[in-house]
C-alpha cells in the first residue's frame, strides 16, 4: 500500500518531466526567428492572470523589495527563454533538450566556485563525460562547428545558472512566498517581451489573430501544462515528497526532449551524435546523484524554466 501511494505521488511529476521534454518540439512547431518574442508575449500574458488570481494575497503582501528582487530576477529568467527560445528555433529538439540539461552540471560548479569549496571527483568525471557528449551531440555528420541554435541553447544553460545562483543568494527573496515570487518573476520576464517585440517582429496581437486553432493549442499547451501545471505540482511535490525524489523525477525531463525529438519530430542523429546525446544523458545523471545533498533542495522550488 505504501508503495503505490509513492507511485500516486510520483506520476503528476514524471508527467511535469514529460511534458517539458514535449516542449522543445512544440515551440520548434510554433515559433520562427521573427515570431519567437511575440509567441512569448502571448504564452505568458496566458498564464499570468490565473496566477495572479492564485496569488493574490500573497502578492498584496510583498515589499518594495521583494518586488525590485523579483523583478531583477525575471530579467535574467526572460534572458534564459530568449536564448532557449531562439536556440531551439536554430537547432533540433533533441539537441536542445539535451544540451539545457548541462545546468544541472553547470550549476554545481558555479556553486563551488562562488563558495570557494571542492568538488567530488565523480562529479568532475560526470561533467567532464557530459561536456565530451555535447561535443560529439553537435557535430552531425562530421567535425564542424556546433550551429548557432546549439550555442544560443548552452547560453541559455549558462544564463539558467547565474538565475539559480541569483535566487539563492538575493537576499530581498530569501523567505518571499515561492507562488508569488514565481509571479512577479514571470511578469518582469512578460514585460520584457512586450518592450522588445515591435522590433524584432510582429506585435502579439498581430500573431495572435494569424493563428490556427492548431497552433493555438500548443500555446495552451505551453501555458497551461509547461508552466501551469508544472509549477502547481512542484508546490505540491515538495510538501507530499522528498526533494531528492523531485529532483530525480524532473530529470528526466532531457530524456522525454530526446524522445519526442526523435519518434514524433522525426530528428534523425548520426551515430557519433547518439553516443554524444547518450554521454549527455548519463553524465547529467550521474553529477547530479554526485552532489545530490547540495543541489537537490531548492530544484523542488525552483521558478518553472521550460519553454
Amino acid at each position: 500500500m505504501r508503495a503505490s501511494s509513492q507511485t500516486v505521488r510520483d506520476l503528476p511529476l514524471l508527467a511535469v518531466a514529460v511534458v517539458w521534454g514535449s516542449s522543445f518540439l512544440v515551440v520548434k512547431h510554433l515559433a520562427t526567428q521573427e515570431t519567437a518574442v511575440a509567441m512569448l508575449v502571448l504564452r505568458f500574458g496566458l498564464v499570468l492572470p490565473v496566477l495572479a488570481v492564485i496569488a493574490r494575497r500573497a502578492l498584496r503582501g510583498l515589499s518594495w523589495q521583494e518586488w525590485l528582487g523579483g523583478g531583477l530576477l525575471g530579467v535574467i529568467l526572460g534572458s534564459v527563454f530568449l536564448l532557449e527560445t531562439y536556440g531551439n528555433v536554430n537547432t533540433s529538439p533533441t539537441n536542445a533538450g539535451l544540451i539545457i540539461s548541462l545546468t544541472m552540471i553547470l550549476t554545481p560548479i558555479a556553486e563551488s566556485l562562488a563558495a570557494r569549496t571542492a568538488l567530488p571527483r565523480a562529479f568532475l568525471a560526470a561533467a567532464a563525460l557530459s561536456l565530451a557528449g555535447v561535443g560529439l551531440l553537435t557535430q552531425g555528420g562530421g567535425i564542424q562547428a556546433p550551429s548557432t541554435g546549439d550555442l544560443l541553447v548552452l547560453g541559455a544553460a549558462f544564463v539558467r545558472t547565474a538565475h539559480v545562483l541569483a535566487m539563492s543568494r538575493t537576499k530581498a527573496i530569501a523567505k518571499t512566498d515561492s507562488l508569488s515570487l514565481t509571479w512577479v518573476q514571470l511578469a518582469a520576464a512578460a514585460a520584457m517581451f512586450t518592450v522588445v517585440s515591435p522590433f524584432v517582429g510582429p506585435s502579439p496581437l498581430t500573431l495572435a489573430g494569424s493563428w490556427s486553432a492548431g497552433q493555438w493549442l500548443l500555446l495552451l499547451h505551453l501555458s497551461v501544462l509547461c508552466t501551469l501545471f508544472a509549477f502547481l505540482v512542484q508546490m505540491w511535490a515538495v510538501r507530499a515528497t522528498s526533494p531528492s525524489r523531485v529532483s530525480l523525477l524532473l530529470g528526466t525531463e532531457p530524456l522525454w526532449a530526446a524522445v519526442f525529438g526523435i519518434a514524433v519530430g522525426g530528428d534523425r542523429l548520426s551515430a557519433p551524435a547518439m553516443l554524444g546525446g547518450v554521454l549527455v544523458l548519463v553524465g547529467t545523471e550521474w553529477g547530479r546523484r554526485a552532489t545530490a545533498p547540495a543541489v537537490t533542495a531548492p530544484a523542488a522550488v525552483e521558478t518553472p524554466e521550460y519553454v
